[in-house]
């Protein structure tokens, strides 16, 4: 992996005087940017009317920072180590975009006290040469898990930039659109399967077409799927049709009247809703808060606008 020059981390000091350490700072944290550039060598890449090359992974990774919390976005700005370690989520965008549309979510996340990290999938993405390709859906799993691989990796570089941010053993999988379907693929399917995830997070997502293997392998970890019931890109059939297949726990935020891209990236009071319910449903899975579940309730039960099927 390669990134811009390493930054270290200011760390809080006890007070002179003291040997007690002030406690660790907590969330809503400031938000860090950083985008590192991930190459796979074991896989190739082909762009229209060029060689095939190594694939590779522009990556943005947003963290929990030291400073103010704000909704702003700080480039290079130093981790919040004393905080951590904290869990990662890997984000996976939709066809023909790119991570950008999704910055206030993600933002979001990042400021809750996790690590979150959104490749641009080499040909789907909106600049890709030559035009979005969806026939390259099926490597993006395997994109997936080698930024697991490679974030978790570089939180174990003794004086690295990530050095200690990343919690090894709280990992989990989201994205929207062709991102879900690569995220649920990761999580859930046994072609594509990646153990080491903890919880999946599915927005308006669906089983890759022509693929199969979806048979929920145990042990299979808890599932959290949100669908607009106005959504006809991926119709709401196609995430009921996984739900149903998905064993316990597992959770449906259905968006009554929402369409497909817009509860994920500007639509109120949608999106404010799939922030909270999203994170008090990782707050239950990978750093089991007390409380989460009663928070995903009251989050995703507003008369008129949303409904949460829960099912433990």
């Amino acid at each position: 992996m390669t990134s811009p020059s390493t930054a270290s981390a200011s760390l809080t000091t006890a007070t002179a005087g003291t040997s007690s350490r002030p406690p660790a700072p907590r969330a809503p944290f400031a938000v860090g940017i950083r985008t590192v550039t991930i190459v796979d060598r074991s896989r190739r890449v082909r762009f229209p009317g060029r060689a095939p090359r190594p694939r590779t992974l522009v990556t943005i990774v947003r963290y929990p920072a030291v400073g103010r919390p704000g909704q702003t976005d700080v480039v290079g700005a130093a981790p919040a180590r004393a905080g951590g370690p904290f869990p990662l989520i890997v984000f996976g965008h939709g066809f023909a975009v790119t991570p950008a549309p999704y910055a206030r979510l993600l933002q979001t996340w990042a400021r809750a006290g996790y690590v979150v990290a959104a490749p641009v999938f080499p040909l789907e993405n909106a600049h890709a040469p030559g035009g979005p390709n969806e026939s390259d859906l099926v490597n993006q799993p395997r994109d997936m898990s080698v930024v697991i691989t490679r974030l978790r990796d570089a939180s174990r570089v003794r004086g690295g930039f990530f050095d200690g941010l990343i919690d090894r053993h709280a990992v989990a999988v989201s994205g929207q659109s062709d991102g879900g379907e690569t995220a649920l693929a990761s999580a859930y399917d046994r072609f594509f399967i990646d153990r080491r995830i903890d919880a999946a997070v599915i927005l308006s997502g669906a089983e890759i077409p022509g693929v199969g293997g979806f048979d929920f392998p145990a042990p299979s970890p808890p599932l959290l799927a949100t669908q607009g019931t106005a959504d006809t890109i991926n119709p709401p059939g196609f995430t009921y049709t996984f739900f149903r297949l998905a064993p316990p726990p597992k959770y449906l935020l259905r968006l009554l009247g929402a369409p497909h891209l817009g509860p994920y990236t500007h639509e109120q009071p949608q999106l404010a809703i799939v922030e909270r319910v999203t994170i008090a449903f990782l707050n239950r899975y990978l750093r089991r808060v007390p409380g989460a579940a009663q928070a995903m309730e009251r989050a995703g039960n507003v008369p008129g606008v949303s409904r949460l099927v829960a099912i433990p």
